[in-house]
C-alpha cells in the first residue's frame, strides 16, 4: 500500500485522479479499453471533477461499474447513487462512456438484479476500483462485521447506525429513519479483484477510520483494513483526515 498525503483537499484529489487516469490510459493502451469502478459520497466529489478533466483517456474505451445503491431508492432521489454517478460523472466525461453499468435500487427480484450484474463485471477483470473509507471503515457498503469471503460480485447487505447517521450528516437525509436499512453492495473480494485500487479518502470525518484502515490489524470488523493485502493499492488523503496517524 502506497500512501500519498496531499496538500490539500484539492491537491489530494487531483494526485489521485493522475494515479487513476494512469491506469485507465495504460489499460486502454495495452488492451483496447479499461473497466473501471467508481464510488459515490460527498468525499469523492473533487476527485470526480479532476478525473473527468483528464487529458489523453478516450471515454469511448471504458465500461464503468459502481459500488452501491439503496434498496428501494428511487433514481430521481438526491441520495441515489444511480443520480449521483450520472450528474457527477458519467454526463461530465469529455466523451460518452462506452457504458456505465447502474446498480438498479428498485429491481424488485434483488437476486436476479446481482446476477445481472455480476454476469457483466466478470466478463473481463477491473483495472482500477476508486473507492473510499466510511467513517466506520467500510468499503462500498461492506459495514462491519463485513463479509470478507463472499465470492458473489454483489449482495444485500444491512447497514449499521454509524453508516446510516454518515448518510444524515453528509446533508442526504433529513435524519435517521429515512435512510434505508439495505443496500446493494459490491464485495469485499469483487473489489480486492480489481488489478488496483485508487482509495481517496478526505477531511477530519475520516480521521479515525483512516488511522484504522491504515495503522490498524485486517479484521472484518474494519472492512478497510483488507487493502492493506492488495499488491497494487494507492491511498490518497488530506492533512486533516491524516491528523491521527502514528506516521
Amino acid at each position: 500500500m502506497k500512501l500519498t498525503i496531499g496538500k490539500d483537499k484539492l491537491d489530494m484529489a487531483q494526485k489521485a485522479a493522475d494515479a487513476a487516469a494512469e491506469k485507465i490510459r495504460k489499460a486502454i493502451a495495452e488492451k483496447g479499453e479499461a473497466r473501471i469502478i467508481v464510488a459515490t459520497g460527498a468525499s469523492q466529489f473533487e476527485f470526480l471533477q479532476a478525473l473527468v478533466k483528464e487529458e489523453g483517456i478516450d471515454w469511448t474505451k471504458v465500461t464503468g461499474f459502481h459500488l452501491d445503491e439503496y434498496v428501494g431508492i428511487p433514481v430521481e432521489h438526491k441520495a441515489s447513487f444511480r443520480g449521483y454517478m450520472r450528474e457527477r460523472f458519467v454526463s461530465q466525461t469529455p466523451q460518452p462512456m462506452k457504458v456505465f453499468n447502474e446498480v438498479n435500487g428498485e429491481a424488485e427480484d434483488t437476486d436476479a438484479e446481482i446476477a445481472r450484474l455480476e454476469a457483466l463485471i466478470r466478463v473481463a477483470p477491473i483495472d482500477v476500483a476508486c473507492i473510499g473509507f466510511g467513517e466506520n471503515g467500510h468499503i462500498a457498503f461492506d459495514d462491519p462485521p463485513a463479509d470478507f469471503d463472499s465470492n458473489r460480485a454483489y449482495k444485500v447487505v444491512p447497514l449499521d447506525e454509524k453508516c446510516r447517521m454518515q448518510q444524515v450528516g453528509e446533508g442526504w437525509f433529513p435524519d435517521l429513519a429515512a435512510v434505508p436499512t439495505h443496500a446493494f453492495s459490491m464485495t469485499v473480494k469483487q473489489i480486492m479483484w480489481s488489478k488496483a485500487i485508487v482509495c481517496t479518502c478526505p477531511d477530519e470525518r475520516k480521521a479515525e477510520a483512516v488511522k484504522n484502515c491504515l495503522e490498524g490489524n485486517i479484521t472484518n470488523m474494519v472492512p478497510g483494513t483488507i487493502l492493506q493485502m492488495h499488491p497494487d493499492c494507492q491511498v490518497f488523503i488530506d492533512p486533516p483526515a491524516a491528523s491521527l496517524l502514528a506516521k
